[in-house]
């Protein structure tokens, strides 16, 4: 499909030097350029920060290895 759009001269000319740098073509440099930023919003949208609760307590049980899911879970299991 072919469609228009009318860029900043210097934005384009960046594009350009970029593109050639990188051996693709304009359309291909700009298409992926939206692309790119597209994933990165719905990324963001998907997983907007949140507040984590904050509890009371002294930190991690000695011997918890958040990197073992299982032994977390034996020990969420025995609580």
């Amino acid at each position: 499909m072919t469609t228009s759009i009318s860029l900043d001269s210097g934005l384009l000319a960046a594009a350009r030097v970029e593109a050639a740098a990188t051996g693709v073509s304009l359309v291909a440099f700009v298409e992926e350029a939206i692309r790119r930023e597209i994933s990165a919003r719905e990324t963001t949208r998907r997983f907007p920060p949140r507040d984590l609760p904050v509890f009371a307590g002294d930190g991690l049980l000695p011997g918890v290895d958040l990197d073992n899911s299982s032994d977390v879970l034996d020990l969420m299991e025995a609580h």
